[in-house]
């Protein structure tokens, strides 16, 4: 049975840079998610912008890949007390 869906690495060659992705690959002990802006791509890896940092992605270690919609817009901060407005 085939499958109209890239596989991941395939995705990320052909995803234009800027694209929000998430992408998991392997780790020691596991797997592990990145989610944000696909920033730089190399034939072996690729790079994505997350909120913390830029998370370099080894395109060996990829199990999954694909585009997300944008992020939601951050809350506005609670005003102090904790207690949102009425």
């Amino acid at each position: 049975m085939s499958s109209s869906m890239p596989v991941p690495q395939e995705f990320l060659a052909a995803a234009e840079l800027g694209t929000r992705v998430v992408v998991r690959y392997q780790v020691e002990g596991g797997l592990t998610d990145a989610l944000g802006e696909l920033v730089a791509r190399t034939d072996l890896g690729c790079t994505i912008r997350t909120r913390r940092t830029d998370v370099v992605v080894p395109l060996a270690l990829v199990v999954a890949a694909k585009q997300v919609p944008p992020a939601p817009p951050r809350r506005a901060p609670r005003p102090p007390g904790g207690h949102a407005l009425p």
